[in-house]
């Protein structure tokens, strides 16, 4: 019969010790990367739903708007807000200008 482990009790208790320990360590291990598996699942879930459009904003008072952008436009800038389709149509229609990387105007149907 194969038996590598030692014969006397306190190497064997030792061993004992020594694996229940490693044994503690994957399982707080295993519980933390389920935890944030569970934390980033849960983040899908509530997190809103990008907007279709977006109005970036100027410096100043009210910060006026300064031009359209798709809702995935990596040109929008940090100062912008979500609008819907109505108010990108309409903000096009009265003169903003639409930003011309990813083009609202077009999708749109605003033509000059």
């Amino acid at each position: 019969m194969f038996d590598d482990l030692p014969p006397d009790l306190e190497r064997l208790l030792t061993l004992r010790v020594w694996h229940a320990m490693w044994l503690a360590r994957i399982d707080n291990k295993v519980a933390d990367i389920q935890q944030r598996e569970a934390e980033r699942e849960h983040g899908r879930r509530v997190r809103p739903a990008r907007p279709e459009w977006l109005v970036q904003l100027g410096i100043g008072t009210g910060r006026p708007p300064v031009q359209v952008h798709a809702g995935d436009c990596y040109a929008a800038g940090n100062r912008r807000r979500p609008v819907d389709r109505d108010e990108a149509r309409r903000l096009l229609a009265s003169g903003l200008p639409a930003c011309p990387h990813c083009q609202p105007d077009i999708e749109l149907r605003i033509l000059d």
